[in-house]
């Protein structure tokens, strides 16, 4: 959502984007792991986490908590980082006043990220037993659950975890090259180090680590999109010919032209062809030609009275509507790209050619979709509420968050166990502490006509792209209490506690 909210700010409109924007970037301090820095603004949140990496004897303090948890996965967090990057890079300008808090934002992941890469061959993907914090509502400043460590090297092989970490150390350095010259080469440095493990060692996290992070983060779409795009952020970090011509030797066996209409933290294959392209609408590279042709015909499956992808659909209330939990993830990732691939054709003076049905399209079409999409969140919908936690006279107040539910350990010094908060989960209270910048999973049917008893958390982009979503998974937008009797596997999270972590296609919302 914050790369989303400050893509718009370049677009007039009835919403105060500025203020959105501020608040994106302000969800991410709800979100810190470790010990906070003195200018932390959510003073309802403490050091958590202090030890984290301390039974493997490193340090993995730091980063960002997923959704509304307390578990740390990297493969989110990195997408997160990635994404906000590349907002302060393509629309850096539109930040205005609130850059350096941006920048702030992606260095908490990034030095993070550091510190999980620092041992060669090795990158620390997961920090916290999933299903073992999903069986408790507790505070991360009180949390008890193991915090496991979970690690890809060259026997578990993990290529889309560490091609998604080093592309987004790769964009976050060219986002300090500027600022801090030395830490940027320090990420870029480190983003060719990891590429080369994940590319000389093959093979999905999800088969290495299956029981760990599955169903939560399991790379449904395989490593392969993850290798093209670790390349195409280090090729625009480094400007080296090896990346380009990895990237052109490996575009069909990587699958450059498949599943073109998705974009997430599990396939990045839109976004792929959205960032190269540029360098062709931009003069740079006409090399990459046939990655615009496909950038093409993916923003024709967006164009509502255009599109007829089966997977692509509008809510008579206009939102971008895709089979699945927790819609905003989608509609906040394609409408970055939207604007991204707008601002690129209108450098360069042209429109999307004739394959969007009988007619062309102006970059001008595809702002005016995106901004519908921003203006639906912040609260033009048939709820007449804003989707973002602290915009507006009406936004969610009861959000699916740990941290948010329970009241502060200055209004609560006392610890909360981890059956101790099912009380806190339970009440229909609004939730003491405002997660500002929060952004709701959104309606669970295209018609729009209610919202769940305890809303979700969009993390990224995935975000804000933690989505903004930290970071970027499908959150939960309402959860049954834990059920007797057998279920079946995918099921488990469910029964065992407070949240289900389902696939990026999953249909349950309950």
């Amino acid at each position: 959502m914050l790369t989303l909210v400050a893509a718009a700010t370049s677009v007039s409109g009835q919403h105060d984007y500025s203020d959105a924007l501020r608040k994106s970037i302000l969800f991410f301090e709800g979100q810190r792991s470790g010990r906070l820095p003195p200018d932390q603004r959510l003073r309802w949140r403490r050091d958590s986490a202090l030890n984290d990496g301390a039974t493997a004897g490193v340090d993995l303090t730091g980063g960002y908590y997923d959704a509304g948890d307390n578990v740390k996965f990297g493969f989110p967090m990195a997408f997160t980082a990635t994404l906000m990057s590349w907002g302060l890079i393509d629309f850096g300008r539109s930040f205005g006043a609130h850059k350096a808090d941006a920048r702030k934002a992606v260095r908490w992941a990034t030095d993070y990220l550091m510190k999980a890469t620092a041992t060669p061959n090795t990158v620390y993907v997961q920090v916290g037993d999933a299903f073992r914090d999903h069986s408790c509502w507790e505070r991360p400043e009180d949390m008890d659950t193991p915090r496991t460590i979970y690690k890809v090297d060259p026997a578990h092989p993990g290529s889309d975890v560490a091609a998604e970490t080093a592309a987004a150390l790769a964009a976050g350095s060219i986002v300090f090259r500027d600022a801090d010259p030395a830490y940027s080469k320090s990420l870029l440095d480190r983003a060719i180090e990891v590429f080369e493990f994940a590319d000389k060692y093959r093979g999905p996290y999800s088969s290495s680590l299956h029981a760990a992070v599955c169903p939560c983060y399991c790379d449904y779409s395989g490593y392969k999109d993850e290798l093209l795009w670790g390349a195409a952020w280090l090729h625009k970090a480094s400007r080296r010919r090896e990346y380009r011509e990895y990237i052109k030797r490996n575009e069909v066996v990587l699958g450059a032209s498949e599943a073109i209409n998705e974009f997430g933290w599990d396939n990045k294959h839109a976004g792929i062809n959205v960032l190269i392209s540029k360098e062709v609408l931009m003069g740079k590279d006409e090399y990459f030609q046939s990655f615009r042709v496909n950038a093409d015909n993916f923003i024709c499956t967006l164009l509502p009275g255009i599109s007829n992808h089966p997977q692509i659909q509008y809510s008579p209330g206009g939102l971008l509507f895709k089979v699945g939990n927790s819609n905003m993830q989608h509609v906040t990732s394609l409408s970055f790209l939207l604007l991204a691939y707008s601002n690129y054709l209108s450098h360069a003076s042209v429109r999307v050619p004739r394959g969007c049905g009988t007619s062309s399209a102006s970059p001008v079409q595809l702002r005016r979709v995106a901004k519908r999409q921003v203006d639906y969140i912040l609260g033009d919908n048939p709820l007449r509420m804003s989707y973002m936690v602290g915009y507006g006279a009406r936004y969610p107040l009861r959000i699916h968050h740990r941290a948010s539910s329970l009241p502060s350990v200055s209004a609560h010094p006392a610890r909360i166990g981890c059956k101790a908060g099912a009380s806190y989960y339970a009440s229909a209270s609004p939730n003491p502490n405002l997660l500002v910048g929060a952004v709701g999973g959104g309606p669970p049917d295209q018609h729009q006509r209610r919202l769940p008893r305890r809303a979700g958390r969009v993390p990224a982009v995935r975000a804000h792209h933690v989505h903004q979503r930290a970071p970027a998974r499908p959150p939960r937008l309402l959860l049954r209490p834990p059920q007797p009797g057998p279920v079946r596997p995918r099921q488990r999270l469910k029964s065992r506690g407070y949240p289900f972590c389902p696939g990026p296609n999953s249909t349950d919302s309950s």
